[in-house]
């Protein structure tokens, strides 16, 4: 995959240099996608737009250049490089990154960005190229969710692990079919992953999980990819890292929660379709808050659960993630209730108790209570929802520090549970009723060819 310099810059119009950086970045004489601004307010709302950029070129005497807005891009990882002939300010002191002299030349500046800035990867596509149609066979999309602290993320990991190394089946509805066309765009050295972990979360923590010590790419360049074309499978691909020791593909998720205002739908949309065609199985790691502008009033709110929102209508499974506890059970079939409110139908929602206890008895006991407060929520429905997998969490805390594989026997009851609840919902329509069973047709019942042959001729 290519690198190239995405560069902000701000200077007023007339400004020679200014000029000079867009002629060299227009006519390719520089590894550089040179965006130009015209106000601090649109400098900085670039900056929290979520897109990565790699550098600031900023005039020293425009209005506006201070402490703070060095900051905000430090903070956002983009380094300031100040234009300054007449040294106003010692820009050095207030945090930019590197001072240069207005004169200066195509070689210094990139000498300037290889010590201070972060290439960004580039996805190379036309905008006027006719968008190829998505593949016709998708793969299974299975969504880990559940409230803070009860261990979904980690879940989300050993569900993958065990669906990569094997541990439970797909169901033949869900299943890609095995002509799938070639890859295109993508290394040949490189495989197609059968197991994708994507963090969709607005909060994303797999990063972290994973011990990345970078954040680019994750799925805001996913996205950004999507609103004007179609990428190549094989670039998807490539925003992807490799988790050998857990046998999946890792897509990072958002770098702060709030760059959900980057989102668009359609690209969102767009992106999932290339996830599910590009692996046997997405693992979402999401989160299950789906209120959007009918319940809440505002369009806002909707737009910020875009993630949650999008997963969750098209998710095959959805695992909901609870503690052991009078609240944690509440809270899941809470949980349950609204997600059946979204459309999610009960027979595709699977409840897991995580850090459940190990006595038979007890786990009965909490299967018990779980089937009563979710009576009291969903009325006869409940019947309909699978009981709860329990779920013992041993030595996870030290597999994920040293990065290995995490428990065997977790990730194996987790696949397992996830494959055989896929399997009984996809005998079921999608709105719970049974499948309509296939009708024969009896001979001479569909009429003759013209209007002139009787039934039966």
């Amino acid at each position: 995959m290519r690198e190239r310099y995405v560069v902000l810059g701000l200077a007023q119009p007339r400004v020679e240099w200014y000029r000079r950086v867009g002629q060299w970045a227009a006519a390719a004489m520089l590894p550089v996608e040179f965006v130009r601004c015209v106000s601090v307010s649109e400098l900085r709302a670039r900056l929290r737009s979520g897109r990565a950029f790699s550098a600031v070129l900023i005039d020293g005497s425009f209005p506006g250049l201070d402490r703070d807005l060095i900051a905000e891009a430090g903070e956002a990882g983009v380094a300031v490089l100040v234009v300054d002939a007449q040294g106003l300010r010692a820009w050095r002191e207030l945090g930019a990154a590197a001072l240069l002299a207005e004169a200066f030349s195509r070689d210094e500046l990139v000498e300037v960005l290889q010590a201070t800035a972060i290439p960004i990867g580039a996805i190379d596509l036309d905008p006027l190229a006719p968008s190829t149609a998505p593949p016709a066979a998708r793969g299974s999309l299975i969504a880990v969710g559940g409230p803070g602290g009860t261990g979904a993320s980690t879940l989300a990991i050993a569900l993958a692990q065990g669906l990569a190394g094997g541990h439970g089946h797909l169901p033949r509805a869900h299943r890609r079919r095995a002509g799938r066309p070639e890859v295109s765009g993508q290394d040949p050295t490189r495989q197609d992953p059968t197991v994708l972990l994507a963090d969709l979360c607005r909060v994303a923590d797999q990063a972290l999980l994973h011990d990345s010590r970078v954040l680019v790419p994750s799925l805001q360049e996913v996205i950004e990819a999507h609103r004007t074309s179609r990428p190549p499978l094989g670039v998807v691909v490539d925003q992807t890292f490799e988790v050998p020791a857990r046998g999946y593909q890792l897509l990072l998720g958002l770098r702060r929660p709030r760059h959900w205002v980057a989102l668009r739908p359609r690209a969102l949309e767009s992106a999932l379709d290339a996830l599910q065609a590009l692996a046997d199985v997405v693992v979402a790691d999401v989160e299950l808050d789906v209120e959007g502008e009918a319940e809440s009033g505002s369009s806002d709110v909707e737009d910020r659960n875009l993630l949650a929102r999008a997963t969750l209508a098209r998710a095959d499974l959805v695992l909901v993630v609870a503690e052991p506890s009078m609240k944690g059970l509440y809270a899941l079939a809470r949980s349950v209730g609204e997600l059946q409110g979204f459309g999610v139908p009960l027979e595709r929602l699977l409840p897991v108790i995580n850090r459940g206890p190990r006595s038979a008895r007890r786990r009965a006991a909490l299967t018990s209570a779980l089937a009563r407060v979710a009576q009291a929520s969903l009325g006869s429905g409940a019947a309909a929802l699978a009981n709860p997998l329990h779920v013992s969490e041993r030595a996870v805390e030290e597999a994920l520090r040293d990065g290995v594989a995490l428990p065997s026997a977790m990730a194996r009851s987790l696949a397992r549970a996830a494959s055989a609840t896929l399997e009984r919902a996809g005998e079921r329509g999608i709105d719970g009723a049974p499948a309509p069973e296939p009708v024969a047709v009896v001979p001479g019942s569909l009429g003759g060819f013209t209007s002139q042959e009787g039934p039966g001729t």
